[in-house]
């Protein structure tokens, strides 16, 4: 159970009081505040608070270019305006703080995005959950033949069975150890003081489940969001994405709705690229020969046309 019976009661807490408030309130992201989303097979996000909407976004637009915003006719218009011309700093007065609970391979991957305030669950003061992700066997793919950090076919039958098989007795084994080291009981009956948390943590395996509070600027998540929701994103971390990527529509639709047309939806073409669309719609046939563009460079454009 990716959420915990203690952790619930106090989500339902939290939602039984709500409070007045007069700064800007999101009503797509009052429905999400301290909901736990489940993700994979013990994580989970969750919304612990957040500042600013869709109008807070226009706002700081305006009084930041003044006249130069005049001709928008309305909101949604002025933010389209905004993503379309890469203007970050009106985004970056939304934020929103996570409550996240996730793989560690996956927290190592996430920490990348380096744009954000983080704080994790100490493993040198408290103890870890005997808590581990097991893939689906649907999961479990072979390393693919043509790119060096992705996966290939999925696994069948008995191998597939083999795979999930060490996955689980490693993880139940390596926690046995932890238990073992941090126990204040010798192995011949005798007291101890038993090892270290900070030094007993380093036999858990990166499929063990940590937590962190996550807070980032809109600017930032959409950056995110573009990368780690995008279809070749390792699906552990993807899954996570999409999981935010439906709270932030909820949460600022007009802006999500343009981050999805000119970000996840658009595409960014070289000054090669662009003259060979030009060529082309004036009825020349390009090739990648005649394009000037190498081999991946042509495989990319001709896959953001379509052929």
């Amino acid at each position: 159970m990716p959420v915990t019976a203690d952790q619930q009661a106090e989500i339902d807490a939290q939602r039984s009081h709500p409070q007045p408030t007069l700064r800007a309130v999101s009503p797509g992201m009052e429905a999400h505040l301290y909901r736990a989303h489940d993700v994979l097979d013990h994580g989970f996000i969750r919304v612990i608070d957040y500042m600013g909407d869709d109008s807070s976004i226009c706002q700081a637009a305006r009084v930041s270019y003044g006249k130069g915003t005049k001709s928008v006719s309305n909101d949604e218009g002025l933010i389209r305006y905004l993503m379309r011309h890469w203007h970050s700093t009106p985004f970056e007065m939304c934020e929103i703080k996570l409550h996240v609970k996730l793989p560690v391979f996956v927290a190592r991957q996430w920490i990348r995005h380096r744009t954000a305030n983080v704080n994790e669950y100490s493993a040198r003061y408290s103890i870890l959950d005997r808590e581990f992700y097991i893939p689906e066997p649907s999961a479990l793919a072979a390393q693919s033949t043509t790119n060096n950090q992705g996966r290939g076919e999925v696994l069948q039958g008995a191998e597939a069975a083999r795979v999930l098989e060490i996955l689980k007795s490693d993880s139940q084994r390596s926690y046995d150890h932890y238990e073992e080291m941090l126990s204040e009981t010798a192995a011949d009956g005798g007291a101890q003081s038993g090892l270290a948390r900070e030094l007993a943590r380093m036999n858990l395996p990166a499929n063990i489940y940590t937590q962190w509070y996550w807070k980032v600027d809109l600017h930032n998540l959409f950056h995110f969001l573009r990368l780690r929701a995008d279809a070749h994103a390792q699906m552990e971390i993807r899954v996570y994405a999409e999981a935010i990527c439906k709270v932030v529509a909820d949460w600022v639709p007009f802006a999500y709705g343009a981050f999805e047309d000119y970000r996840m939806g658009g595409a960014t073409l070289s000054g090669k690229a662009i003259d060979c669309v030009r060529r082309m719609l004036a009825g020349e046939t390009v090739t990648q020969e005649t394009s000037g563009m190498s081999k991946g460079e042509w495989r990319e454009f001709e896959g953001v046309l379509g052929d």
